[in-house]
């Protein structure tokens, strides 16, 4: 089998979505995952109906993608959600399922993927970040922790995989016209916008340019990197 394998976070909607018909076009085998069932008619996808922070659900889904393929060659941790309140008024149980999802569910990904790359001696992670990291959005507090922390856990697991043909590395998106942001203030959005070098919304086209990047055969000396788009650097 000379096609690539490919698992993907969240894809019933959104960016998920949008990623998986991309790289089935580009011919993968795509399996991807969401808490709703799936949407996706192809016969190069296998829908799995889970929540990514539940630990022996992933497990078992990356298990069953190995079996069914003998190998993983691409992990998109794209999952997450957000949490847009005044740190005053999060409560913590806000807190916990937003690490749950965006910290927590990406390590489990991340070990659990890892394991199959680490026996073919080969694979490609790319996981999530935000501009609201560099940027210290007001308002984000608890979902720009997440996302740090999602960035951290990348610079280590690329360290710590490096040596195993293994590169990680993450994406930090501007706002995408996605369900993510359609609760935020658009003067919030504009005055973000505004804070890019190029004062525009992000596209779907600006994203899997980066990844097309970071999982490309010749990228196996380019890891640990976080990459944010529009212009925006720490």
């Amino acid at each position: 089998m000379n096609k690539k394998v490919m698992i993907i976070t969240g894809t019933r909607k959104g960016i998920g979505h949008e990623l998986a018909q991309y790289y089935l076009g580009k011919g993968y085998f795509v399996a991807g995952c969401s808490r709703g069932p799936g949407n996706i008619d192809h016969k190069g996808y296998t829908h799995y109906q889970l929540d990514i922070s539940e630990e022996e659900a992933v497990i078992k889904m990356v298990r069953n993608v190995y079996r069914k393929y003998n190998r993983i060659d691409v992990l998109l941790n794209n999952a997450g959600i957000a949490s847009m309140n005044h740190f005053i008024l999060t409560p913590t149980d806000t807190a916990h399922k937003v690490f749950n999802t965006n910290f927590f569910g990406s390590f489990i990904c991340i070990r659990e993927a890892a394991k199959a790359m680490i026996k073919q001696k080969y694979g490609r992670i790319v996981n999530f970040s935000t501009v609201a990291v560099p940027l210290k959005l007001e308002g984000e507090a608890i979902y720009s922790a997440s996302k740090s922390a999602v960035e951290m856990l990348t610079h280590v697991t690329a360290k710590e995989l490096g040596e195993l043909g293994i590169t990680v590395n993450a994406i930090g998106p501007t706002p995408v016209r996605t369900d993510l942001i359609k609760s935020v203030l658009s003067k919030k959005i504009d005055a973000l916008l505004k804070a890019q070098a190029i004062h525009r919304f992000g596209e779907i086209d600006d994203i899997v340019n980066v990844i097309d990047f970071f999982i490309d055969d010749k990228s196996n000396f380019i890891t640990g990197q976080i990459l944010y788009l529009g212009g925006i650097s720490r």
